[in-house]
Parts: C-alpha cells; structure tokens; sequence
C-alpha cells in the first residue's frame, strides 16, 4: 500500500532545465493550470447568456461576485475596489485548486507549502507596498499602537514587527496544513477500507463523511485566506490610528 503523503509528490510530466536550473513542468503546476482554466470557463460560460432570470450556473457566478464584493466591502471600505479583482482572482483560484483535489487521482496543489507562501507572500509584500505608497513614512506607526505610553516602545515595536513578518507565515501554513493533514486522513480510511474488504464498513463510512468534511474545509480555506488578505489590506490603507 502507497505511503499516505505519496500524493504529495512532486512529479515532472515535461523535464526543462535551464542552466541547472529545474523548470520542469509539473503535476503541481498541470492542477494550477487546471485551476485557472477551469475559473475562467466557470465565469465565462455562466455570463454569456445574461439572462434577465438568471438560470443555475450564472446565479452560483453571481453569488461569488457579489460574496467578495460585500467581503470587500465590509473588511476594507470603499477604497478596496481597485483591489477587488485581484482578491477575486485569488479566491476563485483557491477556491478551484482545494476542489479540483478532492477529484480521484487529481494533485492538491494547495497542499504544497511552497505554493501556499508564494500566494501569501505576494499578499503581504502588495499590501506592504500599498501601505508604504499611501502613507510613506507614517506607515512605521503601524508598529507602535496609538495611545500607547512611550516607554513601551522598545517592547511593543519589536513584537508588532515579528507580529507584522509573521503575517506570510501564518497565511501559508493555516492552508496547506489544512489541505495536508485532510488529504492524508482520506488516504488512511481509504487504505482501511481497501485492506478491510467486506469488513471495512465503518472505515467506509468515516470516509464518506471525511469527504463531505473536507469539501467543507476547501471552501472555507479559501474563504479565510481571502477574507485575511482584506483585513491585510484594510490595515495597509487605514494603519488603524
């Protein structure tokens, strides 16, 4: 039987190397592909027909639109609009890339910590210049809480920078940690299930109901990263001061 984190295995379908530099083009990256293809035919095939009466693939496309939008809304006021197609952008792809996984035999690319930090590294170093553009140098009064005495400078301002740094960290983990540690539970009942034969009901029905728990956690990791990088964002154009 297959080890259960065999499925995180990094695989090259199509080897490129470029002065000793791998390139090659992985199943990790085959799935993002995937992702990102699969969002776009979502959103344009449900909006083509426009209809007046929305039928069911143009409600659940306007029901995304309009759930970021209000998130947007709610976490970052009216200056987050110019922001809003990224943030979009970033929930459809997670959203797909946590769905596409729990496809038989398909590749969780979000269940790859470098995947999970470059997205949150791309969110923390964008909303940082967001930050630095909008407010210059008053941006360094993010690291000392207003009304806050004096004296405790050098103990706060130290915390709120490790605090502030940790932020890619957090974003990342929370993540992939979620959509590694589900993935490997299924493998595990499903290899109960296999070995168990006619006996392995009650595997078999933990893993049914560890399936429908982990469509769950698909939808709700992607909500949370992106919900965190509104309020990321929110912090970057008002400081909270």
């Amino acid at each position: 039987m297959a080890s259960p984190v065999e499925q995180f295995k990094l695989k090259p379908l199509v080897p490129i190397e470029i002065g000793g530099v791998d390139l090659s083009f992985t199943n990790s990256a085959l799935f993002m592909t995937a992702a990102v293809v699969l969002a776009g035919v979502f959103l344009t095939h449900s909006m083509r027909g426009r209809h007046l009466v929305p039928n069911r693939w143009q409600s659940m496309a306007e029901l995304s639109y309009e759930f970021i939008a209000n998130m947007v809304r709610e976490q970052v006021g009216s200056d987050g609009r110019p922001y809003f197609p990224f943030i979009f952008a970033l929930f459809m792809f997670i959203l797909f890339g946590n769905l596409l996984g729990m496809v038989p035999y398909a590749y969780t690319f979000t269940s790859q910590i470098i995947v999970t930090f470059a997205m949150a590294m791309a969110v923390f170093i964008g909303v940082t210049l967001v930050a630095i553009i909008r407010h210059g140098v008053h941006f360094l009064t993010f690291f000392f809480p207003s009304g806050a005495p004096i004296y405790m400078a050098p103990l706060l301002i130290p915390i709120e920078i490790l605090s502030y740094l940790s932020r890619p960290i957090s974003l990342s983990v929370r993540l992939f940690a979620n959509m590694m540690a589900g993935h490997t539970m299924m493998k595990v009942f499903g290899g109960f299930v296999a070995a168990l034969g006619i006996f392995g009901v009650a595997p078999m029905a933990v893993l049914v109901a560890l399936t429908g728990f982990e469509i769950l956690v698909a939808v709700l990791q992607a909500y949370v990263f992106t919900i965190l990088t509104c309020i990321y964002l929110r912090d970057a154009l008002h400081l909270h001061h």
